[in-house]
């Protein structure tokens, strides 16, 4: 695993600390860039049967596309590769609405399990709530603590329809599997969901063409460095590069003067030639 996918892992989403993922104060790390890495850093592939392939071929195929959703589906990346072709995506909110949207909060060692609703088997609730719900009852080792401790989005009534015993109307408060007790809350918000309309346009038949492309706007060469630039590089290809020194800033600035492929405050992705091969380059400082 390349540092740039460590310090991505380390970065997770879960508020929890992970042994081992001291983050270095600066980083400069260089990756060999194959046609499809350059595409994967710049594009999203969308996979046959996802919410964005459907989009996006269905655009293809009938000129626009409409979905009715809560969040944008591509507000970080417009690029999509779908079938090998690669396509602009545009993503234009139509109309809007304000809909309750719900949540079940399962407590997995309650204090008291005595039901004050109901109590039901877990293999007997509805297949809606068996699905969202097994993750949770299966796992083992679960650590306890003195709230709700796992949050299931269920989405709004509509999208649950009349299958649930705990969407929209909570039927039971307890849940039981063999000799586990599960106490069930259900939490509503009100969330705003609009309908979007997809159009799409083809920027390249393939990953060759679209690398190129991408070669054209994006690539520069790294020449003329000093024996301590070279050697900042050269490491930074091999393993990392981790030191705030006076080399460091000066391959930095170099890299800098050039436009990146994703440039963010302190940080950035920019794609590099160095003595006749190419790679995906990520910086901080």
């Amino acid at each position: 695993m390349r540092r740039r996918q460590v310090l991505a892992s380390c970065g997770s989403l879960l508020a929890v600390t992970v042994a081992g993922c001291g983050h270095p104060p600066v980083v400069l790390d260089m990756d060999g860039a194959t046609a499809d890495d350059i595409a994967d850093e710049v594009s999203m592939a969308a996979d046959p049967g996802s919410e964005e392939y459907t989009l996006v071929t269905s655009a293809r195929e009938n000129g626009s596309a409409t979905r009715t959703g809560r969040t944008e589906l591509f507000d970080r990346i417009d690029t999509v590769r779908a079938d090998d072709t690669f396509y602009e995506v545009s993503e234009t909110r139509l109309e809007s609405n304000d809909v309750t949207v719900y949540e079940v909060l399962v407590d997995i060692d309650p204090e008291n399990s005595t039901p004050e609703l109901g109590e039901i088997a877990y293999d007997d609730l509805p297949e809606a709530d068996r699905n969202r719900l097994e993750r949770i009852v299966s796992e083992e080792d679960q650590p306890g603590q003195s709230e709700y401790d796992i949050g299931v989005e269920y989405g709004t009534a509509d999208e649950v329809g009349n299958d649930s015993v705990f969407v929209p109307e909570r039927q039971y408060d307890i849940v039981r599997r063999d000799e586990d007790r599960y106490r069930i809350a259900v939490h509503s918000r009100t969330a705003t969901e609009a309908t979007y309309r997809y159009e799409v346009t083809e920027i390249a038949p393939d990953v060759a063409a679209f690398a190129a492309r991408i070669r054209e706007r994006y690539l520069f060469a790294l020449a003329d460095l000093s024996d301590a630039e070279r050697a900042v590089v050269e490491k930074a290809i091999d393993e990392g590069y981790f030191e705030d020194d006076d080399a460091f800033r000066s391959v930095i600035d170099r890299i800098r003067d050039h436009d990146g492929l994703d440039v963010t405050g302190t940080y950035g992705t920019w794609l590099v030639e160095y003595e006749g091969d190419e790679y995906v380059t990520y910086a901080e400082w």
